[in-house]
């Protein structure tokens, strides 16, 4: 993945694993000690490097999950079966263990807590993760923005930060400001209204605010996700300086 905009300590830090919970069959997020780390916008990223006793090494880039706190960084991450990393990540790293990180990274793909407008959150997969950082900055800045998120997720068991989410469902949107809509491309819940399938401009419509509202779009997921949901953004009326995308390849990106 290109990254052209990068912000904040490029200099490597030894992270120490906190704790570590399984979100899916395949994800997992790591929470991690970091004594320097200076904190972080949104939707920003790091670069991780493993390296081995022979010193071989290796690097990916994932988003960040949590909100900005000095310190401490949370990790959700996807195993990819043929990665170098993920597989370290969510199936070997404990607590007490150690690697290498490197950010915060990234400013284009950020939202501040001081911007009022409407947003509109579109994640697919993993993509949901620097979206998530996002609705837990504006919970903890006390933000009144109005958000609305829409999941694409291949069914209701790989759904990463389920729990949480249903937390903020079962609120409702007037208590959280937060409205959860969801799309399933391989199985549903039992009872859901429709069949499985691929985002489409429906979905899209339904989930999402009115052109002349003119909210800000952030779209995070597979390449051929990611563009099907923007170009039918674009369709629907809404400013491509309005939509802000970030897109990963099979082979792990920044997820």
């Amino acid at each position: 993945m290109a990254r052209t905009a990068v912000l904040g300590r490029l200099t490597w830090q030894v992270a120490t694993v906190e704790s570590a919970r399984t979100e899916t069959a395949t994800a997992r997020t790591l929470a991690l000690d970091l004594p320097d780390w200076p904190g972080h916008l949104p939707g920003q990223h790091v670069d991780v490097r493993l390296t081995a006793a022979d010193g071989y090494s290796t690097q990916r880039s994932y988003s960040i999950a949590n909100a900005s706190e000095p310190g401490r960084v949370e990790l959700t991450v996807q195993r990819v079966a043929d990665g170098e990393v993920s597989p370290y990540l969510t199936e070997l790293a404990e607590p007490g263990d150690q690697f290498e990180l490197r950010g915060p990274i990234g400013g284009y793909f950020t939202w501040s807590p001081t911007e009022p407008a409407p947003v509109l959150l579109v994640g697919g997969g993993s993509g949901i993760v620097p979206l998530m950082a996002m609705i837990r900055t504006r919970s903890v800045a006390g933000s009144r923005a109005p958000f609305r998120l829409l999941y694409s997720s291949r069914g209701p068991d790989d759904v990463i930060y389920a729990a949480e989410l249903d937390r903020l469902a079962t609120a409702g949107e007037a208590a959280s400001g937060i409205e959860i809509s969801y799309v399933y491309t391989r199985s549903t819940p039992v009872g859901w209204p429709s069949p499985p399938g691929r985002l489409d401009r429906a979905a899209l419509a339904a989930a999402g605010w009115s052109p002349d509202r003119e909210p800000l779009a952030f779209v995070c997921g597979p390449t051929g996700f990611v563009e099907t949901a923007s170009s039918l953004l674009v369709e629907q009326g809404h400013a491509a300086n309005r939509i802000k995308t970030e897109r990963f390849g099979p082979t792990g990106g920044a997820r």
